[in-house]
Order: structure tokens, then C-alpha cells, then sequence
């Protein structure tokens, strides 16, 4: 094994980690973007939500560039553009820059399948389904990073800045480590299907914008109920051109797969787990109890370092042990256990919230269940895909996510905005906070039936833990591991 390939795990892992971080980052300083620059509370919203309409657009295109034109060069690219977005974001006091540097930033989201497409072309299939894993969960982790990270440069105040240029640093570490990764060629033909691209961007925009705004513009409005019945005609639409093209976005079957499907469902389940776990805890916590008969009063950085930290932090050793799970058992149990996991996390947390530790313990199953679930997808896909389609396939499952993501912010949101308690500060009722944890329960359990019975059984794989174990030492030294057992 050359010391180039020895270098993909570890830099596609902080590639990913990377993505969630820059998504995650500015969430907490929101409010201090709108103050800072002098704009509305619904302006200074689209900081966000330019940065996941761009990544709904950009983000099949690049898994698809990248099969055509070899990983590197793509993320490459992807990066460059990330690093001028940070470096814009960190020098202007503009919104409409700020906007664009966002909508720069969210090129990332490109970089998690093309690193899934880089460890199948790079690492031997011993080692294959464990690095994926542990990229994967990587999602988790650089979410809480960017939360925690917040929490800690932010707590004395001052501008957000500051948080640009660690975006840009980062970027940085990560352009270094891809140029050193090796080159290749890309493993499919053809050409983009801009037609195609266009399509699902422009749908998946009218489906992501309402979900955005809905509390703004009203759940009941016009603009939104027209917003989704036109996402809805698009997206068939481009269904119907798929099928016609002789080389499409998505190819048909990816779209019909059964075990594609359920994955691309699941991820649409672990994206709103994790997200409405993160604010929902947040807000809790934050509450004062003795105005709302509930909560701690935390400050930000106490529930990043308390309350959410040890959730995001167990990913490093919950990812790898995903992995191993999946090596040795297969994708179809572990994506069992995943929603299982969560589901009980959540249900902890709509009985038990009282006291700091049951928090803590509910976020935390949470989390695992979330972890687990971003370590058994990619898997689950590499084996129903061919090479050719590994960066779209993986691209589509992250707007799945991303989709999940978005709903279980709106839900959060409208839930705690509602019937609030009167007050200085309005809060919302414990009451809800409770029918958001019992949501999440029993979309969990919807979520493992679904896969218990949609998926079919398989035999696990050959690998036992410990020959996972052993691969894993042999590759982190660089040895060669054996093809066959």
C-alpha cells in the first residue's frame, strides 16, 4: 500500500467532517449575524438556508462529475471553491456577500460522496465496509463539532467572524491532504445530464424552501402550498426524463431499487433524528425552571460542552464500532438498530428530563442510533450500485438527509413557537417539547419496521470482528492485507 492510499481514510474522514462543521457553525450565531449586520430576523435566516438550497442543487452534480472526471480533481475543485467562500464570509459585512459565500460553502456537501466513491476505489474490500463507517460517521461528529466549537469561540461574545476564518483553516488542512491523495481517473462515461440536473435542483428547491420558511410565510399559505405541489410536478417530471435519457442523472432503477429505497428513507429519518435532537435539547436545557417549570438555564457554551458534546464526541468511537457491526452482521441489522437505538433516546427524553444526566443519556442514544444508521448506509449502497454510480447514489442518499434535516428543524421550530408561555421571554410549554420526542419515537419505530421488512435478509459477511480488527491495524500500519481468507 503506497503512503498516498494510506492517506485516503484519514483525510476522507476529515473531508466529512469538514462538511457538517460548515453547516453546523453558524447555527448559534444567527441572531448575532442579525444584529451585527442590521437585518431582519428572516433575512439573516437565509444564511442558512442559501447554504442548503445551494447543497440541494450542487450536490448530485458533483458525485456525478466526479464519476466521470476521477474523485481527486473534483474535490479539489469543490475545495478551492470552499476556501473562497470561508475567506469571503470572514472579510465582509454585507449580507449579499455573505449569501454567496454561504452558497460557495455549500459545495461541500459534494465532498461526502465523493469520498464514499474514493475509499471503494482505493481501499481492499476487507477494510472497505469499516473506513465507510467511520467516514460516515463522521457527519455526526463534525455536526456536534461545529455546535461545540460555536459554543466555545462565542462565549465572551464579539464578532462572528471569527468562526469564517476557522472555516477557512480548515479548508485549508483539507485542500493539503487531497493533493496528496492518489490520482485517478474517473470510472464512469458519458457526460453530465444538465438537463436532468436542473430538474431535481429546481424541484428540490421548491420543496426545501417552504420547509424553510413555512413559520415565516405560514404553514397554510399560498406560497407554500404552491411551492410544494410545484416541487411535486418537477421532481415527477424529472422521474419522466430520467427514463428517456440514454445517460441520466439518476438512472431509473436507482429511483425503483428496493434496498435503495429504504436507504434514501432511513436517511431521510437519521437527518430529522439528529437535527431535532440538537435543537430540541438546546432550546430544553436553556429554558430557565423557574419560569417555565422545566429546564436548567444553561448558557450556550454549557450546553454545548454538557448537553450536546458527549453525544457528538462518541461518534470517534461509535463510527468505528458501526463499521464492525456491519462486517460482521451486514447493513440490514445495524440499520435495524440504529432507529432502535434512537427511538429509545427519544422516548427516554419525552419521560425523563429532570435531572442533567437523563439529557445527557437520551441525546446520547440518540446520537449512537444516528451514528450507526450513516455507518450501515453507504455500505447498503456500494453493494446495490455499480461503480459507475457510487458518487450520485451517495449524493442522492445525502439529500435525503439533508431533506430529513430540514424537517426536523421546521418541526422543532413550529412545535417551540407555538402556545408559548407568557413572559419577558416567551417559552414554549413543556408539553411540547415532550410531543417532539414522542414524534421522534415513533418515527423510529417506523423506521425499523421499515427496514426489517423491506429489506431482505442476507448472510452476514464472512469477516469476523476480530479479522475486522486485525485489517484495521494492518492498514493503519500500511501493510498489505490479504485479498481472500
Amino acid at each position: 500500500m503506497s503512503s498516498r492510499t494510506r492517506l485516503v481514510l484519514p483525510v476522507a474522514g476529515y473531508a466529512v467532517l469538514l462538511v457538517s462543521a460548515l453547516q453546523t457553525l453558524v447555527v448559534p450565531v444567527v441572531a448575532t449575524i442579525q444584529a451585527d449586520l442590521d437585518v431582519s430576523t428572516n433575512a439573516a435566516s437565509w444564511v442558512v438556508t442559501a447554504n442548503l438550497l445551494a447543497a440541494a442543487v450542487f450536490t448530485p452534480m458533483l458525485g456525478r462529475l466526479g464519476d466521470l472526471h476521477g474523485r481527486r480533481r473534483v474535490m479539489l475543485g469543490v475545495l478551492v471553491v470552499v476556501l473562497l467562500g470561508s475567506v469571503l464570509a470572514a472579510t465582509t459585512s454585507s449580507l449579499p456577500l455573505l449569501l454567496l459565500a454561504r452558497v460557495a460553502q455549500a459545495s461541500s456537501f459534494g465532498l461526502f460522496p465523493l469520498s464514499i466513491g474514493m475509499l471503494r476505489e482505493e481501499l481492499p474490500p476487507q477494510r472497505l465496509t469499516g473506513a465507510m463507517a467511520l467516514v460516515s460517521g463522521m457527519l455526526s461528529v463534525g455536526a456536534g463539532f461545529g455546535l461545540v466549537v460555536t459554543g466555545l469561540l462565542m462565549r465572551n461574545g464579539g464578532g462572528y467572524h471569527k468562526l469564517f476564518w476557522l472555516a477557512t483553516a480548515m479548508t485549508a488542512i483539507a485542500l493539503v491532504g487531497t493533493w496528496l491523495l492518489p490520482r485517478r481517473e474517473g470510472v464512469a462515461t458519458g457526460s453530465l445530464d444538465w438537463a436532468g440536473a436542473a430538474l431535481l435542483g429546481l424541484g428540490l428547491v421548491l420543496l426545501l424552501l417552504p420547509l424553510e420558511e413555512g413559520n415565516s410565510w405560514g404553514w397554510g399559505s399560498g406560497r407554500v402550498i404552491g411551492s410544494l405541489a410545484g416541487a411535486v410536478v418537477v421532481l415527477a417530471a424529472f422521474v419522466l426524463f430520467e427514463r428517456r435519457v440514454t445517460q441520466p442523472l439518476v438512472s431509473s432503477r436507482m429511483l425503483t431499487h428496493r434496498p435503495i429505497v429504504v436507504a434514501n428513507l432511513v436517511g431521510l429519518f437519521l437527518g430529522f433524528s439528529m437535527f431535532a435532537v440538537f435543537l430540541s435539547v438546546s432550546a430544553l436545557v436553556q429554558s430557565p425552571n423557574r419560569v417555565a417549570g422545566y429546564g436548567f438555564g444553561a448558557s450556550v457554551l454549557a450546553t454545548s460542552l454538557v448537553y450536546l458534546l458527549p453525544g457528538s464526541a462518541s461518534g470517534v468511537i461509535t463510527a468505528p464500532l458501526g463499521g464492525r457491526l456491519v462486517a460482521r452482521f451486514g447493513a440490514r441489522a445495524v440499520l435495524v438498530l440504529a432507529p432502535v437505538l434512537s427511538g429509545t433516546g427519544f422516548a427516554l427524553l419525552a419521560v425523563l428530563h429532570d435531572a442533567t444526566w437523563e439529557v445527557i443519556v437520551g441525546a446520547l442514544l440518540v446520537n449512537t442510533g444516528v451514528t450507526f444508521g450513516y455507518a450501515a448506509l453507504p455500505a447498503l449502497l456500494v453493494a446495490n450500485v455499480e461503480p459507475a454510480e457510487t458518487g450520485i447514489a451517495n449524493s442522492v442518499n445525502s439529500i435525503s438527509r439533508s431533506i430529513g434535516m430540514t424537517l426536523g428543524t421546521a418541526f422543532v421550530v413550529t412545535m417551540s413557537t407555538r402556545n408559548l408561555i407568557a413572559g419577558p421571554v416567551p417559552l414554549p410549554h413543556e408539553a411540547q417539547f415532550v410531543t417532539t420526542f414522542v414524534v421522534g419515537t415513533v418515527l423510529a419505530v417506523l423506521a425499523a419496521a421499515l427496514v426489517a421488512l423491506a429489506l431482505p435478509r442476507v448472510r452476514a459477511a464472512h469477516l469476523t470482528v476480530a479479522e475486522v480488527e486485525t485489517d484495521d491495524m494492518l492498514g493503519a500500519a500500511g501493510l498489505e492485507i490479504a485479498a481472500e481468507r
